[in-house]
């Protein structure tokens, strides 16, 4: 299984990513081995998932939730926690 994923870190900004172990994932981030970005913002939380069979849509997916601004960020992770 892959995953794109949301975290806010400590200083209150979001970073999205993709991986194929989420659990790993956010813990490395947590832990600042990470994405560069990451690193000195952590602890992070994470507030949004996707899950996806293909490497490539995961990927495609991450891309698309990169280009949006953080009130569409804000907007897709509460649509997604009303569910």
């Amino acid at each position: 299984m892959n995953y794109v994923y949301i975290v806010e870190c400590s200083d209150g900004t979001f970073y999205t990513g993709w991986t194929n172990d989420l659990g790993k994932r956010i813990d490395m981030h947590s832990k600042g081995i990470g994405a560069k970005y990451t690193r000195g913002r952590g602890p992070v939380k994470l507030i949004y998932h996707e899950e996806f069979e293909d490497k490539k849509l995961a990927m495609k997916r991450e891309y698309e939730i990169k280009q949006f601004s953080k009130k569409q960020k804000i907007l897709l992770v509460e649509a997604h926690s009303k569910k």
